[in-house]
């Protein structure tokens, strides 16, 4: 089997070094000593603290997603509580409740789902042309079951009037003073950067198959860049902050972010982290930071435009990291938009959900290929076994394949034999035609697999490369 040879990206991950190991006092799977170091730094919390915490909110995304599917109707939304070191579920009635609980998460009984919030958010989204100047963004605020409206200054009366114009409920919106002013973050800075046209920089964010993907404010569709050389394929700004870029061969695209401290951290996939979550952004300004996310979906006002669905964070950064890497634990978070304040005072910082962008032009995440999935092999939703001879193949779940009618994290968790070398492939059905749209083809027994799809019919194929014998494969779906 042809193995791809892991190279330098050039610019697109500088540092010198090799990807961290996971140390032993990391409790989750794919988490770096650089990881824990900064959050140590920014959170004002002790390594053991740091490690308990990540530990906690891993527990805490995997009762979300399973929160998610039960409640439907009745979820409100969810946020991590540190203080509890627990998840904590907004429900619309007492049965949704009970059913949380009884899963280990508190429960919060409010008067509006989380579908609910984003559709009163779209009614501000739809209007956002006509928002006043004082008006720096807005977000959902799960904590509170409302929208949170940022004006500046004083006097709200101008908030107060857009929101009274949209149509959405006064007492849906808690308008809040604020002196944020968001931009763009785009000056030029040395680092780990990226140069678009004719001098313009910005930072890579992550990895897909044959290029990277980072703000939409960086350039516009079919700009050119250097250090990696490449084109943006797409770009999306105001209303998005996104863009995809392709790179010309010779440049690898690999699985890491640079840690400003010599080495890399190793990115495993992109589940979604709850609000409160700990999060880390690299970027070729101000290095490796760290903050927790206060939100999600927010909507936040530049001076060129409004941009919908973004993460709202109380990581710090600066002009030149826009497009760098927002990540918790081991999981891909978002790519870096804007903010207000600095790493000397504080700010507020915003990111471009990175699923979006991979929903968005069809793109798979490169990922370093160690470790668990996001929910570990040992919590899969599903468990397949079956036995191989050398060379043969195997059609995952029993010779057919599933249908799922949403987007999301398609995860496959394979152990093979000791000894081995066997592979595993997500396909998708395409017309008549099966396309393998993820995989995992190291030369070991194991392999894992992490792909951000569409809705659509998938399958599973386990190939016994080299070897024979019995596998276990464990998956989970959208």
């Amino acid at each position: 089997m042809a193995r791809r040879l892991v190279a330098l990206l050039g610019a697109a991950i500088a540092a010198s070094g090799v990807i961290t190991a996971m140390t032993v006092t990391a409790a989750v799977a794919g988490t770096s000593a650089e990881v824990l170091d900064a959050m140590q730094r920014d959170l004002g919390i002790s390594a053991g603290e740091a490690a308990a915490r990540l530990s906690d909110e891993d527990r805490a995304a995997k009762t979300d997603r399973l929160l998610r599917k039960k409640l439907s109707h009745g979820y409100g939304g969810s946020w991590y509580d540190p203080a509890k070191a627990k998840l904590v579920v907004a429900v619309t009635g007492e049965a949704a409740a009970q059913t949380a609980r009884a899963d280990g998460a508190e429960a919060v009984v409010v008067s509006r789902t989380e579908a609910r919030l984003d559709a009163l958010k779209s009614e501000l989204d739809n209007r956002s042309k006509a928002s006043p100047r004082t008006v720096a963004g807005w977000y959902v605020d799960v904590p509170s079951n409302k929208i949170v409206l940022l004006s500046r200054g004083e006097a709200l009366g101008a908030a107060h009037s857009f929101v009274a114009a949209s149509g959405v409920p006064a007492d849906a919106v808690s308008v809040v003073a604020s002196t944020e002013s968001p931009r763009p973050l785009i000056d030029v800075v040395g680092g780990n950067a990226y140069y678009i046209g004719a001098g313009t920089r910005c930072s890579i964010g992550f990895s897909v198959t044959d290029g990277f993907v980072t703000a939409g404010h960086c350039g516009n569709t079919g700009a050119s860049t250097s250090q990696p050389t490449g084109q943006f394929v797409g770009s999306s700004f105001p209303g998005n902050d996104y863009a995809y870029v392709r790179v010309a061969a010779g440049n690898t695209p690999i699985g890491a972010v640079n840690n400003y401290s010599g080495g890399r951290v190793a990115v495993a996939g992109s589940q979604d982290a709850p609000v409160n979550s700990s999060i880390c952004r690299s970027g070729s300004t101000t290095g490796w930071r760290c903050g927790t996310i206060q939100a999600r979906n927010s909507s936040v006002t530049y001076p060129q435009g409004t941009v919908s669905g973004l993460i709202r964070t109380s990581a710090c950064a600066e002009p030149g990291d826009s497009g760098g890497s927002a990540i918790s634990g081991s999981q891909a978070q978002g790519v870096t938009s804007g903010g207000s304040g600095n790493c000397s005072s504080g700010g507020t910082t915003y990111f471009q959900p990175v699923n979006e962008i991979l929903q968005t032009y069809g793109l798979t995440l490169v990922t370093d290929g160690g470790g668990n999935p996001p929910g570990g092999c040992d919590d899969s939703e599903n468990t397949y076994n079956g036995n191989l001879s050398s060379g043969g193949n195997a059609i995952q779940p029993g010779g057919g394949s599933y249908t799922t009618t949403t987007s999301g994290a398609h995860l496959g968790c394979l152990a093979g034999p000791s000894g081995t070398d066997f592979d595993l492939y997500l396909q998708k059905l395409n017309g008549s035609t099966w396309t393998s749209v993820a995989s995992g083809t190291t030369p070991q027994a194991s392999e894992t697999v992490t792909y951000n799809g569409t809705a659509g019919t998938y399958r599973w194929r386990v190939h016994a490369y080299s070897g024979s014998g019995a596998y276990t494969l464990g998956t989970t779906t959208p």
